[in-house]
């Protein structure tokens, strides 16, 4: 018995504690989050993330493969992740659900983070997250640069993709054809109705409509 009450013990003393009441330095929250948290810190704040859905993990998967296989097979960039902290700036660090990281701004990647503003960010929203999606981070993402901001909402079947104009405030972008078209990643699209069925669609087949269609632009 006293054997197991050691282990117990130890196993205890290994567990990263929570976070205490009140703000975190960058540094702290670097050393207390570890691989296995997800979290997100904001001025100081740390905010766990939650457990998705299983709508939301397969809307998540559909997109990052899809955005990724298609710039990789343009040569364009890729996508990452929802494990991938992006450092917004010095008091922000976001887990967006997809980020799009165009080859001009590869060297922004660190090992454990990209710095600064990606090009493309997607989010897709949960039932804990409407407000920080819709508005925080519209507002934060706007700010930083970050020159396209999608966000997804399963819930409410609603798609809404944002680009900077010239003075650097997001217009929304308009759908045409059945469509919602990115302007920082050529020839790359979303039909909404590939988002709300239970099961998205297979890769693949969205993937060479995709390239086919820009292939003959």
């Amino acid at each position: 018995m006293a054997s197991i009450q050691h282990n117990v013990a130890s196993i205890n003393l290994e567990v990263a504690p929570l976070p205490p009441g009140r703000t975190m330095t960058e540094e702290e929250f670097l050393a207390w989050c570890d691989e296995d948290t997800r979290a997100e810190w904001v001025d100081g704040k740390v905010i766990i993330m939650s457990p998705v859905s299983v709508v939301h993990d397969r809307l998540s998967h559909f997109l990052h493969s899809l955005l990724n296989d298609y710039a990789r097979e343009r040569d364009l960039g890729e996508a990452l992740g929802p494990e991938v902290s992006v450092r917004i700036n010095s008091k922000r660090r976001r887990l967006p659900d997809v980020l799009f990281v165009a080859n001009n701004r590869s060297d922004r990647l660190h090992k454990n983070h990209f710095e600064g503003a990606p090009n493309l960010i997607i989010e897709v929203v949960s039932e804990d997250s409407v407000d920080r999606d819709w508005r925080v981070k519209y507002l934060e993402y706007e700010a930083a640069g970050v020159d396209e901001y999608w966000v997804i909402d399963p819930l409410y079947q609603r798609l809404e993709a944002y680009a900077l104009d010239a003075d650097k405030a997001y217009q929304s972008i308009a759908p045409a054809e059945g469509k919602i078209a990115s302007r920082v990643v050529p020839g790359f699209y979303l039909r909404p109705e590939w988002l709300w069925q239970e099961q998205p669609p297979k890769v693949p087949a969205v993937l060479n409509e995709l390239l086919a269609g820009s292939k003959a632009e």
